[in-house]
């Protein structure tokens, strides 16, 4: 009776220590940094995805996903995304960006959902890391959900990748669940 008790407690013991360890890349409970500021004017133009966390509106996408950037006279910013599809037919989602923080412009709420000229369905747009020279871009949110790793050219050099991957560490994101994605 008491070895199996033992037994027992041992088992439950186990579990417990399974269910309540720390992951190997614990997901910190305060938000991202974003970047102190940023220069829509330099910001605006085209972008080449590097990697993403994957998510479920870019499952169709299987090469050159872009994202191209222009400022309206409104203060809002178009925002046109394109993928290649499997069938190589090309995926286009048109949507608006509005400034979520006008002290430093790094915080972004995009739409990609309209109905009767009014845009539904605002997410979180958060530069968290950007180049110098603007030619790199890490853009997250605040949960950690979603992630992307821009570029101004179709492939980065591994130094600048480098660099990338250490924000998105110190930035709390895991650098394993990003997808690099094929040019």
């Amino acid at each position: 009776m008491i070895r199996g008790h033992t037994a027992r407690l041992a088992s439950w013991a186990v579990f417990v220590g399974l269910h309540f360890a720390t992951p190997a890349f614990a997901v910190p409970s305060v938000p991202p940094t974003t970047v102190p500021t940023v220069d829509l004017r330099r910001y605006v133009g085209r972008w080449y995805e590097i990697g993403k966390i994957p998510n479920r509106f870019q499952t169709q996408c299987v090469r050159g996903t872009t994202a191209e950037y222009s400022l309206r006279a409104d203060g809002r910013i178009e925002v046109i995304n394109r993928c290649v599809r499997g069938d190589s037919s090309v995926n286009e989602a048109r949507g608006i960006a509005k400034v979520a923080d006008r002290g430093s412009n790094s915080k972004l709420n995009v739409s990609f959902v309209h109905f009767l000229g009014m845009q539904l369905f605002w997410g979180d747009y958060w530069i968290i890391g950007l180049g110098a020279d603007y030619e790199y871009a890490i853009v997250g949110s605040p949960d950690r959900k979603y992630g992307w790793i821009l570029s101004r050219t179709p492939r980065m050099n591994s130094d600048a990748l480098d660099k990338v991957f250490a924000t998105l560490r110190t930035q709390g994101y895991d650098p394993a669940r990003f997808e690099m994605t094929t040019p």
